[in-house]
């Protein structure tokens, strides 16, 4: 795995627990960018954030909907699982145990 591929996988788990601790498990994609930055150091454009939340579409992790020219996600069953270290999925980093 390239150095590439674990901030991508890193990136992806950040936005699946920032789903996981928000109310109604949903987000648009501009607080999504702010908190990736604020609490994970994660910078991105609001592209490779479009891109992210495709990829986890794809995957079955989140959904997604536009809503006054925002993209909102919304967690999946399945993404809590992943979020919370229940499930994994290749591409997406496993959370690591609570101390």
């Amino acid at each position: 795995m390239s150095y590439a591929d674990h901030i991508d996988a890193d990136r992806r788990l950040s936005i699946l627990i920032l789903l996981s601790e928000s109310t109604g498990y949903e987000a648009n994609e501009e607080l999504l960018r702010r908190l990736l930055e604020d609490i994970f150091a994660h910078r991105v454009s609001l592209d490779r954030l479009r891109a992210d939340i495709d990829w986890l579409t794809e995957q079955g992790l989140v959904r997604h909907r536009e809503a006054g020219g925002l993209r909102i996600a919304t967690l999946t069953a399945r993404g809590g699982d992943v979020a919370a270290g229940r499930a994994t999925v290749s591409g997406v980093q496993r959370p690591r145990p609570s101390s």
